[in-house]
């Protein structure tokens, strides 16, 4: 939060956002010219009390250096156009706090103008902003076009709102993205929420029974002692150990989650003692811990400073946060103090899906039938919510096993977001850098960069015949000597002896109808060809046993293997050199294929020279 010092005013507030100190039709105007990047939160003021504050959140997607204010490069010819030609924007979320506001009814009004697009029939003319806002909690503003609004781009819009309450002392103005629109036109990251100015005064009307200036300046005196008392107390209690971020890309984090202070993790996990680790992921390692109030936590923790690892604890933040369904990991809340970046969850008695099917003989977990059908099934379910359900349409871009958790019931939930993407509804893809795992990245993906959810349905494929078969796709060579496992399964499909692949642990004690459906569902969801892939509500339906296979399933012979898996198998023999396998006192699955170094969980980041070829590999580091 950026706070502003003004002129005190008690019943007006008045700000150019983006712009500088101007007066329109004789009310001053404060400036707002700050530069300050994603989720920036400080005090900047020497004098008391300010009038106002405001707080930007976010990062854009594809362009990092896209700027948080914008100007308009033409002279308006509107009434008041100075206060038009500048704004403030920013990729996920703006709030404006009107601070020491006396109490009573007020009248707010917005002014936007659309300062980016072009008003023709050019590609620069195909962008939507579209955004919401709310004042005081309460939803004014939905699916908000400012120049489908205004009639054009560069011509100003008023929005007014009467009978505006404030209660207390302060008025909240919030202008947040909910994921529509364009976000790549005419470049990437334009989008998100913009305004040029605000502008808010006391109805008339209004007898007023608020208190005084002197009353509310003792009050205002009394409350910050009173803090000040509270907040020594608390520090000599120990519960705070606040120290300062230093990295501008955290400092300040504005997220509505729940805080932890370092001092409770520490003392949750026995600060940080190896014996607490459960795992160990491309965030870095995972540790079990209980708070004061008994509720067990798994504690992931950042094992680098790295901007990539700042970029994927943001992400992770972001997204998860913003998301709630029963085969999603829930995300507790977050610590960032010092050198420290914690993702705080709820705990998964079971450990991963990874370790239950191909782990140590002491860490397997014996899964019947129903069992498989039913993580199966939770998969499908949360990949449906991401994708079609949600609010904020989501590609994960990781599904593995060592991403599903599961917990005391055997429940799959979704975990490790760090990767995840926003899917735009106006765009049929994202071009993208490449980053997942190998084995189960999509080969649109994983050669071209092209990502769709089609990519999620891929993974879920692979994840699904993994299930069933007990292997890993990873790690598996057939007697026939193929690659990956699901080369195996394409093979077996075509001479009709699919159910080879059924794990050996389940003995007879399965439905062979059943069998057939998800292995052939899984190869139907691993089609080379994305558009033959089904919608995940479309797998969920099938698995369900509602519908029947929408599609023929892909056929692949040995002699004339599918390319992807050439490919895959070609990147997979370059990184041979940094094929690693744990050892025993290492939580993670024996025999799994890393293209990094330790402490990574066989993900790999690549970048692209051209669209066509991968042409350099830039490892996920942790270290």
């Amino acid at each position: 939060m950026q706070y502003h010092p003004t002129t005190y005013a008690d019943s007006s507030l008045f700000i150019n956002c983006g712009g500088n100190k101007t007066t329109i039709d004789g009310n001053q105007y404060e400036e707002d010219t700050s530069l300050n990047g994603p989720s920036f939160f400080s005090s900047s003021s020497s004098f008391w009390p300010e009038q106002w504050a405001s707080s930007t959140t976010g990062v854009y997607m594809g362009n990092d250096r896209a700027g948080y204010t914008a100007e308009y490069p033409y002279i308006m010819n509107v009434n008041g156009s100075g206060l038009y030609q500048t704004a403030r924007l920013s990729p996920w979320s703006i709030r404006y706090y009107g601070l020491c506001m006396m109490k009573g009814r007020y009248k707010v009004r917005l002014h936007f103008a659309e300062l980016q697009f072009s008003d023709d029939e050019t590609y620069n003319g195909l962008g939507k902003r579209i955004f919401d806002v709310s004042i005081q909690g309460n939803q004014v503003l939905e699916d908000f076009n400012i120049a489908e609004e205004a009639g054009g781009v560069g011509m100003g819009i008023d929005k007014d709102f009467d009978d505006i309450y404030v209660t207390g002392s302060t008025l909240e103005i919030h202008l947040y993205w909910s994921g529509k629109g364009t976000t790549a036109i005419p470049n990437r990251g334009v989008y998100g929420p913009l305004i040029c100015g605000i502008a808010v005064t006391q109805n008339q009307d209004f007898g007023g029974t608020g208190l005084s200036v002197g009353a509310i300046t003792g009050i205002v005196v009394a409350s910050v002692v009173l803090l000040v008392v509270i907040i020594l107390v608390l520090w000599l209690r120990g519960f705070l150990d606040c120290r300062d971020v230093e990295d501008p890309e955290l400092h300040g984090l504005d997220i509505q989650i729940g805080h932890f202070t370092l001092r409770q993790i520490k003392d949750a996990t026995s600060n940080f003692d190896s014996v607490n680790k459960i795992g160990e992921g491309g965030f870095g390692p995972v540790y079990k811990g209980t708070l004061s109030n008994g509720t067990i936590i798994a504690v992931k923790q950042l094992s680098s400073r790295s901007k990539q690892g700042n970029r994927e604890f943001l992400n992770e933040i972001g997204m998860i946060s913003a998301l709630q369904h029963p085969n999603l990991v829930k995300l507790y809340g977050c610590c960032i103090e010092g050198n420290q970046l914690l993702l705080v969850y709820e705990y998964l008695e079971n450990n991963s899906l990874a370790r239950a099917l191909f782990g140590r003989d002491d860490q397997q977990i014996e899964l019947d039938w129903a069992t498989r059908k039913k993580i199966c099934l939770g998969i499908a379910r949360g990949l449906a919510y991401l994708h079609e359900e949600s609010r904020l349409k989501i590609v994960h871009r990781d599904i593995k096993a060592a991403n599903v958790l599961l917990d005391k019931e055997l429940n799959a939930k979704i975990s490790d977001f760090g990767l995840a993407k926003l899917n735009e509804e106006d765009n049929t893809h994202i071009s993208t850098r490449i980053a997942g795992t190998i084995g189960y990245m999509a080969p649109e993906y994983a050669m071209r960069g092209h990502l769709t959810d089609k990519a999620d349905v891929y993974s879920f494929g692979v994840v699904a015949l993994e299930i069933v078969s007990g292997k890993s796709n990873t790690n598996y060579r057939s007697k026939e000597e193929s690659f990956y496992l699901l080369d195996w399964a394409h093979g077996l499909q075509e001479q009709g002896h699919v159910l080879e692949l059924m794990d050996p642990r389940l003995g007879s004690y399965y439905s062979e109808e059943e069998a057939m459906r998800i292995l052939n569902l899984a190869l139907l969801c691993t089609n080379p060809t994305p558009t033959l892939r089904p919608p995940m509500s479309s797998v969920v339906s099938m698995l369900e046993g509602k519908s029947a296979l929408s599609a023929p399933i892909i056929k692949c012979t040995a002699t004339n293997p599918d390319p992807r898996f050439r490919a895959f198998e070609s990147l997979a023999n370059d990184s041979q050199t940094n094929v690693s396998t744990f050892s025993e006192d290492n939580d993670q699955v024996p025999g799994s294929m890393s293209i990094q170094g330790p402490g990574i969980d066989s993900s790999a980041y690549f970048t692209s020279k051209d669209e066509s070829h991968s042409s350099e590999i830039t490892l996920l580091s942790a270290s």
